[in-house]
């Protein structure tokens, strides 16, 4: 049986250009970029090169950017070199990826207060009529609902009330377009892996100006905001990565979005009834969160693993959890629905044949487990 992969959001696998890349530097730049002769200053251009690349695609200066291990390094980055003094009132979505939750929590356990602002019953946020905090971390795009959020107006509020923002963009960056400064946000995380380019290496953008306490100590790289000789080739893979996005990108989001509405239709149509979370609001062009409902979401993920789809209950780095997603509860899902949910993210490597296979291995799972679930009740 062919794996069909519908979990984008979780990883993509690297575009055959990103791995020539990556190889050819591995082979042929090994230099250390901090090197003050020949070789580093081979690996010097070809770092300095790929961050200028980054840097036009994503709306910022090139000495904005600040290369990371990817984005869990860099929302931790933001989020602790960002807070100032020892307590204070911290703005977040009210479910947040748990590389920024986790961070949230080390400020909460020194004394910092945090205030999850509500959203709508698609997903997106409610902006408050004026800002009262001293740090506010927001997902651009949430990794669950694929949900974007209108971060703009927000953005704007804090930069009024002096209040620094941080955006998560890392199911965002290479999917859609990002311009780092018409955000208006303070820093921005993203990750390589997120859209075909190589594991192991993100970056945060850092506007102009910010005063960003490093999390390590050690090195003068990265403007001494994070130490460590840097990875040349993974770093050129990425630039290489979302290059071959920023040129292909409006291609590229007719089909995600021609495959992700066929999917979404068809299961609509077969598995009656549904729920699609965030079907009435701006989405990444690739996900699909729907519910099945009568249906346990754990059950259903072990039925269609077992089919061949791949596919997940929500945040890779959040599985093991038996709880309702908890942004789903914060649109007011109810539990049965919530718990009747999973994620189906598509990729620019699947085809229409294989969402038709995918649509019939799915319907025939959920048919199975419904007429199992009531003969048995």
């Amino acid at each position: 049986m062919t794996l069909i992969d519908l979990d984008a959001n979780a990883t993509t696998r690297p575009l055959p250009e990103v791995v020539e890349v990556v190889a050819r530097h591995l082979r042929d730049t090994w230099g250390n970029p901090g090197s003050r002769h020949g070789l580093g200053r081979q690996a010097r251009r070809v770092l300095e090169d790929s961050r200028e690349s980054i840097a036009a695609i994503l709306g910022a200066h090139p000495d904005e950017v600040v290369f990371t291990s990817g984005g869990t390094e860099a929302s931790n980055m933001a989020i602790l070199g960002l807070a100032r003094g020892p307590a204070g009132t911290l703005l977040l979505s009210p479910a947040e990826h748990p590389a920024t939750l986790e961070a949230c929590r080390v400020l909460q356990q020194r004394g910092w207060t945090l205030h999850k602002l509500p959203v709508d019953n698609q997903g997106q946020l409610t902006a408050p009529p004026e800002v009262t905090a001293q740090l506010a971390a927001i997902l651009l795009a949430h990794n669950e609902t694929g949900v974007v959020q209108p971060v703009g107006h927000i953005s704007d509020l804090c930069r009024n009330a002096n209040v620094p923002v941080h955006l998560d963009a890392v199911q965002a960056v290479g999917k859609i377009p990002i311009n780092f400064h018409a955000l208006g946000p303070t820093t921005l995380s993203f990750g390589a892996h997120k859209f075909h380019g190589p594991r192991g290496i993100g970056g945060l953008l850092v506007k102009r100006g910010t005063r960003l306490v490093p999390l390590l100590h050690g090195g003068h790289q990265e403007r001494e905001r994070r130490p460590g000789t840097e990875p040349v080739p993974l770093i050129a893979g990425m630039a290489k990565a979302l290059e071959l996005w920023s040129r292909d990108h409006e291609q590229r989001t007719r089909h995600l979005a021609t495959l992700r509405d066929k999917l979404q239709a068809e299961l609509a149509r077969r598995c009656v009834p549904v729920v699609i979370h965030g079907e009435h609001a701006p989405r990444l062009p690739n996900t699909l969160n729907i519910a099945f409902p009568g249906l346990d979401g754990e059950a259903l993920l072990v039925a269609l693993d077992l089919e061949g789809i791949c596919c997940s209950l929500g945040s890779t780095c959040a599985s093991g959890s038996m709880e309702p997603a908890p942004i789903l509860v914060a649109m007011g899902c109810p539990s049965e629905v919530s718990r009747a949910s999973v994620r189906f993210s598509v990729s620019i490597e699947n085809t229409a044949a294989e969402i038709d296979e995918a649509i019939d291995r799915i319907s025939t799972v959920v048919a199975r487990l419904r007429n199992s679930a009531g003969a048995a009740g």
